[in-house]
């Protein structure tokens, strides 16, 4: 395929194209703050040369999975002896074979990097925007104006930078959908004419709380295209930084709680920072509350030693916040109201076909950072959720449920599967590498040429059927390891990893594939050293593992499907594949499946000086490995929430025209309206020219 090479030119922290602005306001400015994880850890040097025996990993055994974003039954991907058998060369050099057509499902042009202030899509592919912040959702709100926001219109409207992104099909309503999109957080100088950070008004923020939480939209297909036309619908349905949440599982009712406003522990007002999310098979939507520490203020003030060592392991640092919030509701002042900052950081559930059911907030998936969960069903209908922790140095977890899945969408087993994930236990992955003498923190492949090992799942925490929590580390209380599950983690040695982000079971193959988006503090004087699942030093990247897990126990096995980069770089791997015949990828965050089983993958803050993309990648056969960009996003803008089915590509266009010369008043982008207006985030769908098959 034509590759156009960019300068390299990263800007923000060396490690990311991301501007400044955007990391304040989208996490608080993370990657320049200390880094919250100062434990000691277990590093795989440690673990590999102490271990006597590998660790055996169970395998067979039928599974039933559920598809989750993907549009129909998947082909099953090879593992690594397979693909090597049917001609996948090493890393170096070109083919010695012929690989034949492109694999289904990427037989596209690939998009060449680009600084376009555009969606950019195949040739013989269209694009069309879906909808876009302000635009309407409820009946009832007004024509968006930027001169007269109000915080009663916005809670009718949808919401500003939308995230994540899922399509559910309508019973018996042909080509029609219900779509579900979360919204991760707020710009305010790129939603306000002469925004005054120092001063924000009372009506501004009540704004910005309409504008975070989640948005229902009924939306129409048309046919032979992949167009999709918002319409009101009975499920339409907006949640917001204001929405009542039940807190629910172990932690539910807990004393580290309990509010002056909610004395029962079980009660929250609103949802904030929500990230990527999934579908469950009983067609309810999870989703992660992920950068929440930046909404709390004074966290200075706290001055018992314990409760400041809690704020500080999940990156509370004190002062005001950026948004001012706690001007207006003290909730957001730690001083004022010391536990509220505990009711946020949870994975939420919320019922699209009930607009009217209270969502909730699961405490036995342990409180954290996070970016998402996903599911995936074993035979036996036990449900099985995978969870990263998005910060530097932080670890990856699943729960494992002990009721079992009820098939069927009729209410009463909704409502039985919306407690499959209050009953069960939390566990936090530790990994070991194979070869733990090769890796120097170059990134450089050990020989055999790629990078794997095994690992186990330590268990933390058992919810029980009555509802009580055992907790499974010494020291602490069941509340404290759902309510700081970092320090959980961090007790039992978990291993260390490059921002974890998106999880993504396959749904035919059961492998599940984590997006590990950068960590340039990685490395001898950083909080870890550079290991086998971590290779490089100052990675800014990114990579993507693949894990063989044992869904319901606690083995599993792991290799490197992809160290990202600029392919002419020596520390960038491709799953076996040609470097030179693939399109330069940086910093993965989500993922999602296609029909055909190829991973596609969207990124954020693109290193290599292009703007971010959406790409494909091949699992199976010769051309393991093997990534494709399918389009790229405008300007300053991340790609998010992908679904990739056989009619349509959809993704969501996060903070487009946010760099640190721009605002709305002096926009660096004009997308998606054109002409002199500012950018506004929207959901964006792709689709074949001739009415065809993506990919085909």
């Amino acid at each position: 395929m034509a590759r156009t090479h960019l300068p390299l030119f990263p800007t923000h922290d060396g490690s990311s194209s991301r501007a400044n602005i955007t990391c304040l306001y989208k996490c608080g400015d993370a990657c320049s703050q200390s880094v919250p994880n100062t434990s000691g850890g277990t590093y795989f040097g440690d673990v590999v040369r102490t271990a006597l025996t590998r660790r055996g990993v169970l395998r067979g055994g039928a599974m039933a999975v559920v598809a989750v974003g993907a549009g129909g039954a998947l082909a099953g991907c090879a593992d690594d002896s397979a693909a090597a058998s049917t001609g996948a060369e090493p890393a170096t050099g070109p083919h010695a074979v012929d690989l034949g057509p492109a694999a289904t499902g990427t037989d596209f042009a690939a998009v060449a990097p680009n600084t376009d202030d555009a969606v950019t899509v195949p040739a013989g592919y269209e694009s069309a925007v879906v909808i876009r912040w302000g635009d309407a959702v409820l009946p009832g709100a007004p024509a968006f104006d930027i001169d007269r926001q109000t915080a009663a219109a916005q809670e009718k409207q949808f919401g500003f930078n939308n995230d994540f992104a899922g399509l559910l099909p309508v019973d018996g309503v042909p080509n029609t959908y219900l779509l579900v999109v979360n919204h991760e957080y707020t710009t305010e100088p790129f939603m306000f004419a002469g925004y005054d950070a120092e001063n924000p008004t009372e009506e501004q923020v009540r704004i910005g709380w309409a504008n975070h939480g989640l948005s229902v939209v009924q939306v129409q297909g048309e046919p032979g295209t992949g167009r999709l036309t918002p319409k009101f619908g009975p499920y339409n349905r907006r949640i917001t930084g204001t929405t009542e949440f039940v807190l629910t599982g172990p932690a539910a009712g807990s004393e580290l709680l309990k509010t002056a406003a909610d004395p029962t522990g079980t009660r929250v007002a609103g949802t904030l920072n929500n990230c990527a999310g999934g579908l469950t098979p009983w067609g309810t939507v999870l989703s992660g509350e992920e950068n929440f520490n930046q909404y709390f203020a004074n966290a200075e003030r706290i001055t018992d030693p314990v409760a400041a060592e809690r704020l500080a392991r999940y990156g509370l640092e004190g002062g005001e916040t950026e948004r001012k919030w706690e001007r207006f509701d003290t909730r957001f002042d730690i001083a004022s109201e010391p536990q509220e900052v505990n009711r946020f950081g949870w994975i939420v559930e919320i019922d699209p076909w009930d607009p009217l059911s209270v969502p909730v907030k699961h405490t036995a998936l342990g409180r954290f950072k996070h970016e998402a969960a996903t599911v995936y069903v074993t035979g036996d209908g036990t449900v099985v959720a995978y969870s990263g922790d998005d910060e530097r140095f932080d670890y990856m977890y699943k729960f494992v449920s002990s009721r079992k899945m009820q098939p069927g969408n009729s209410r009463a087993a909704v409502r039985h599967n919306m407690t499959l994930l209050d009953a069960g236990t939390l566990y936090v992955a530790e990994l070991t590498g194979d070869h733990p003498d090769a890796i120097d923190g170059s990134g450089t492949p050990p020989e055999g040429g790629r990078f794997s090992g095994t690992g186990r799942w330590i268990p933390l925490l058992r919810a029980e059927e009555d509802g009580r929590g055992v907790s499974l580390v010494d020291g602490m209380s069941a509340d404290e390891v759902a309510v700081f599950t970092r320090f959980a983690g961090d007790k039992v040695g978990a291993t260390k990893m490059d921002r974890p982000e998106d999880f993504e079971p396959n749904p035919v193959t059961g492998k599940v594939y984590v997006a590990l988006t950068n960590n340039t503090k990685r490395g001898p004087d950083g909080a870890a050293p550079a290991d086998e699942a971590n290779p490089r030093v100052n990675n800014k990247n990114g990579q993507v593992l693949e894990i063989d897990d044992d869904h319901a126990g606690t083995s599993f096995t792991w290799n490197l499907l992809l160290v990202c980069g600029d392919p002419n770089e020596a520390d960038t791997y491709f799953g076996g594949f040609d470097p030179a015949q693939v399109s330069p990828i940086s910093c993965p965050d989500n993922l999602a499946f296609d029909p055909h089983g190829n991973l596609w993958i969207s990124t954020d803050g693109n290193a290599l000086g292009s703007n971010d993309g959406l790409f494909a990648v091949v699992l199976d056969g010769p051309r393991r490995g093997e990534t494709k960009q399918f389009l790229t996003v405008p300007i300053g803008a991340e790609t998010c929430g992908p679904i990739v089915d056989a009619d349509r590509v959809v993704v969501c266009v996060q903070h487009p025209g946010e760099t640190d010369e721009a605002s709305w008043d002096s926009p660096a982008s004009h997308w998606p309206d054109g002409g002199n207006t500012a950018p506004r985030p929207a959901v964006v769908a792709a689709w074949k020219s001739d009415g065809g098959r993506i990919g085909t």
